[in-house]
């Protein structure tokens, strides 16, 4: 109860234009995995990375340059099937001051939980945060990362039907790392995130080789996920366009 009221505490520190309905370029989810395999340090790193790449000039460049000069972004921290809480509610990106405000509570609120991968669950959630968005985007995109696969919750595959029949696209940020995970290497986790994740025209998978390298992967994420703005060809309308883009250690 106490990180509750502190969640809300710090949210209330966003900008009032997250409670002001908007046209934006573009309505993103942050649906970013904070389950047991993801240590402290592993944790630190990733909210970090977040912190960095969103308040970035690149980022708020690529921003600016949209039709409109604006997102509307949401953050969500995620685990187990049941398991989901929204960290930075609905809040309109349209200058460096609300990213840099962001991006001082994601350093500020600490973590609300670490049990098992529920990816379908996480889409789900994702996809309920769009349907109560209170800004409309001229695109719809759930950004989801992790660096396991699925151990709890039905598979991620029918969720993300779901979010394509809805003009969705899910992106998705698959951090590969050699650490064990309980005794265990996770293998070919970008395949699972390729086939059983990302979905809608000109989805795509951007790999994280390691937490070290995580920062530099968001940024990049972002920027193409921010700057594709282009209609989708006409051959391409209705096909999962994948480009894997792995950054170095």
């Amino acid at each position: 109860m106490r990180r509750f009221w502190m969640v809300l505490m710090l949210a209330a520190l966003l900008p009032v234009a997250a409670a002001q309905a908007r046209v934006v370029d573009l309505l993103l989810v942050l649906a970013v995995d904070v389950s047991r395999s993801i240590d402290e340090e592993e944790f630190t790193l990733q909210r970090e990375g977040y912190a960095q790449a969103l308040s970035d000039p690149t980022v708020i460049n690529a921003i600016r340059s949209g039709p409109i000069g604006a997102i509307a972004v949401t953050y969500m921290e995620w685990s187990g099937a049941s398991l989901q809480t929204v960290i930075i509610p609905w809040t309109v990106i349209d200058s460096a001051a609300p990213a840099h405000k962001i991006a001082a509570v994601l350093r500020t609120v600490p973590r609300p939980f670490g049990e098992r991968t529920a990816v379908g669950a996480a889409i789900a959630a994702s996809v309920a945060l769009l349907d109560a968005a209170p800004h409309e985007g001229l695109r719809q995109v759930i950004d989801i990362s992790g660096d396991g696969r699925n151990s709890s919750g039905g598979p991620p595959g029918p969720f993300r039907d779901i979010a394509v029949e809805k003009g969705i696209i899910i992106n998705a940020l698959p951090i590969v790392n050699d650490k064990p995970t309980f005794g265990r290497v996770v293998l070919d986790l970008p395949g699972f995130f390729r086939d059983e994740v990302i979905g809608g025209p000109g989805a795509f998978l951007q790999i994280a080789e390691g937490f070290n390298s995580f920062s530099a992967a968001v940024k990049a994420k972002l920027v193409r996920e921010i700057a594709d703005r282009a209609p989708v060809l006409e051959e391409s309308q209705g096909k999962t366009l994948v480009g894997v883009i792995p950054l170095g250690k």
